[in-house]
C-alpha cells in the first residue's frame, strides 16, 4: 500500500470557521501537538491564504508574519505549509517574507480553470527550489477534460504536486474518482485531494481518492473547517489504518488532541447543517455560509432563495461583496 502524506489544515481553513480569529496562543499549541504526533505537513494562516486578511475577505487576528513565526517555532519536525491565492498575495509582499520566515511549502491556488494566474508564483518558487504544489479550488464548476488541463498547466510551470479541492461539498465517490483517475493519468507529479463534508462523503471521499492514485490528503482535527468542515483527521487515521494505508503519525496522540482543541482551538465541531446542504448541492464555496445567514437576516429572506440565486450566478470565493448585493435585490 502507498504511503500517505497528510497536510493538517486546521489552522487555515479553520480560521473561516471563526472568522480568522485564530490567536498565537491557539497556533502553539496546536503547532506543538501536531508536531509531536508526526504530521508531515501543517498548514497555517488566514482561511483565504497570504495576504488575504481585509475588510472585504475578513480580517485576521493576527498579522500572518505572526502566525508563520510562531507555527515555525514550535514545528521542529513537521513541515510549515502556507494557501496562495495570486491576485490577493504577490511575490514580493507576501511570499518572500515567508520564505524568510522558513516556511516548507508553498501551495498556489488558483480557480479551476484559471490556472494560468498561478504562473509567476510556482516558476518563482520553483525556480528558488523551494517545495511548491499547484492547488484547483471549486473544482466542482469544472468538466474532467477542464481539470487535467489545468493541473497540466500547473505541472509545466513547476508544480511539484497538483490538489484538487472540492471547496462546496458537492462532490459524490464517482465525482472524486473519475476526477483523480483522470489526473493520475495525465500527469507525471503526485495528486492530492481536500474534500469538504457538506455531504457527509468528507472521509469516504478522501479514501477513494486514495484508492485512484492521490497520494496527498488534507484533513483538519474534528474536521474544523469552513461550512460544514473536512475530513477529520482522528477519523482519517484509523479508517486508513483499517484499509492498509501508511500514514506514519501517532493516532494516539491526535485522538487525545481532538478532545483538548475543544478547550482552546474549535469552539464549535463542524456539522452539515441545512445551510451547508444547501450550499454543497448550489456548488458555493463553503466559506460563503457566514456572509449567506447574515446577509439573509439583513434582508428579510430565506436564505435558500439566497443559496439558489448565488449558485445561478456561480459565484466563487472572494466575491463575497455580492453576496450582500444579491440578497437586497430579491428583497424588492
Amino acid at each position: 500500500m502507498s504511503n500517505i502524506i497528510i497536510t493538517d489544515s486546521s489552522l487555515r481553513d479553520g480560521n473561516h470557521s471563526v472568522k480568522h480569529t485564530i490567536s498565537l496562543d491557539s497556533i502553539k499549541r496546536y503547532c506543538q501537538a501536531a508536531d509531536s504526533a508526526g504530521v508531515p505537513i501543517v498548514e497555517v494562516g488566514h482561511g483565504n491564504g497570504l495576504g488575504a486578511s481585509s475588510l472585504l475577505i475578513g480580517e485576521a487576528a493576527v498579522s500572518d508574519n505572526q502566525m508563520l513565526c510562531e507555527a515555525r517555532k514550535n514545528l521542529p519536525n513537521s513541515k510549515l505549509g502556507v494557501h496562495v491565492i495570486p491576485g490577493i498575495a504577490t511575490i514580493e509582499k507576501n511570499i518572500l517574507p515567508a520564505i524568510d520566515v522558513g516556511v516548507d511549502v508553498f501551495r498556489i491556488a488558483s480557480h479551476c480553470t484559471e490556472a494560468t494566474v498561478a504562473k509567476s508564483h510556482i516558476e518563482y518558487l520553483s525556480k528558488n527550489n523551494k517545495e511548491v504544489f499547484g492547488v484547483l479550488m471549486m473544482t466542482a464548476l469544472a468538466t474532467c477534460d477542464e481539470l487535467a488541463e489545468n493541473a497540466k498547466i500547473m505541472e509545466e510551470y513547476g508544480a511539484q504536486a497538483i490538489i484538487i479541492m472540492d471547496s462546496t461539498g458537492t462532490y459524490l465517490p464517482d465525482d472524486v474518482k473519475c476526477r483523480i483517475f483522470r489526473l493520475v493519468d495525465s500527469l507525471k507529479i503526485p495528486i492530492g485531494f481536500h474534500a469538504h463534508n457538506n455531504l457527509n462523503y468528507a472521509i469516504h471521499n478522501s479514501i477513494v481518492a486514495i484508492e485512484a492514485g492521490a497520494t496527498y490528503i488534507d484533513a483538519c482535527i474534528r474536521g474544523f473547517g469552513a461550512g460544514a468542515g473536512n475530513a477529520p483527521l482522528e477519523i482519517l487515521l484509523p479508517v486508513l489504518d483499517k484499509y492498509g494505508y501508511s500514514v506514519n503519525i501517532d493516532f494516539n496522540k491526535i485522538i487525545h488532541e481532538a478532545d483538548n482543541v475543544l478547550d482552546y482551538l474549535v469552539p464549535k465541531v463542524p456539522v452539515s447543517a441545512p445551510v451547508n446542504i444547501l450550499t454543497g448541492l448550489n456548488k458555493l464555496f463553503s466559506g460563503f455560509e457566514k456572509p449567506i445567514i447574515k446577509a439573509s437576516k439583513l434582508n428579510n429572506i430565506e436564505y435558500s432563495s439566497l443559496i439558489f440565486e448565488l449558485g445561478n450566478r456561480k459565484l466563487v470565493a472572494g466575491q463575497e461583496d455580492l453576496i450582500l448585493e444579491v440578497a437586497q435585490n430579491l428583497n424588492k
